[in-house]
């Protein structure tokens, strides 16, 4: 067995060693600062976009979306994506205003080249993983929708898609978010398969990415993009790692039977 736990300990070094090696993306080879996502409704290339709609106009100075993506993304069940926030009865205002203000971020901020990936997918070829989102702003995005209903905890798969837009699948009882979210950590780092990660940091730290902003203050993104691009391993794991030490613990239970 001692020499089992070796073996298991020596892959575990080699993985790490390895992963420190990978870039995490190929954007890591370019500028990680001022980009656009390829994705579904992304510019090419940000600018300025004068008439943003209302709670994506902090980013009209330098956008990745365009003025009709903004106004796409105040409508429920909009053009962009089909998704109904209404899928388990009405939800609150105040709610519905953090999962808009989540698309603006989304489909508007040019300042999340750090935490931009590939993927293999129909509708975009990168997404973002693990964004450290200001610790209030999740905060009050889970005060604000715990007494809303859902019935899933990820909202990027396993909806029945047979309508046209997202309904509940079979045998998914809808229930109050802090039934499926605990925590504010458990709704903003699963609702979108961890697109964020709740930082530890707070607002104006330098350290966070804010969901919400004062644009006459200047947009404080800018700073949290700098840092994490000039410190690539500040709060992260290389691309890779993750899921070869996560393979590496499956393995373990059956080395030990062996």
């Amino acid at each position: 067995m001692a020499w089992q736990m070796t073996q298991l300990l020596l892959l575990a070094l080699v993985a790490a060693a390895w992963g420190a090696q990978v870039p995490v993306t190929p954007r890591a080879r370019t500028d990680l600062l001022n980009v656009c996502m390829d994705a579904k409704h992304h510019k090419a290339k940000p600018g300025p976009e004068d008439s943003l709609h209302e709670q994506c106009s902090p980013w009209r100075k330098n956008a990745c979306c365009s003025v009709n993506t903004s106004i796409e993304a105040h409508k429920d069940i909009s053009y962009l994506y089909r998704f109904n926030w209404d899928h388990c009865g009405k939800m609150e205002p105040a709610c519905k205003r953090h999962f808009i203000q989540d698309t603006c971020l989304y489909e508007c901020s040019p300042n999340l080249g750090p935490w931009i990936r590939e993927v293999n997918q129909k509708w975009r070829k990168e997404r973002v993983l693990g964004v450290p989102l200001c610790k209030e702003d999740c905060q009050i995005w889970w005060e604000d929708c715990r007494t809303s209903y859902t019935c899933k905890s990820n909202w990027h798969k396993g909806w029945n898609w047979s309508a046209g837009y997202n309904q509940c699948p079979v045998k998914a009882a809808c229930h109050r978010f802090d039934f499926y979210f605990p925590t504010p950590a458990a709704l903003c780092n699963e609702i979108w398969s961890h697109s964020y990660k709740v930082s530890n940091y707070g607002r104006g730290s330098g350290r966070c990415i804010q969901m919400w902003f004062d644009p006459f203050q200047g947009n404080p993104n800018e700073e949290v993009a700098r840092f994490y691009a000039e410190n690539p391993t500040s709060g992260s794991t290389p691309q890779g790692i993750g899921p070869l030490l996560l393979n590496l613990t499956q393995m373990l239970p059956l080395w030990l039977l062996n």
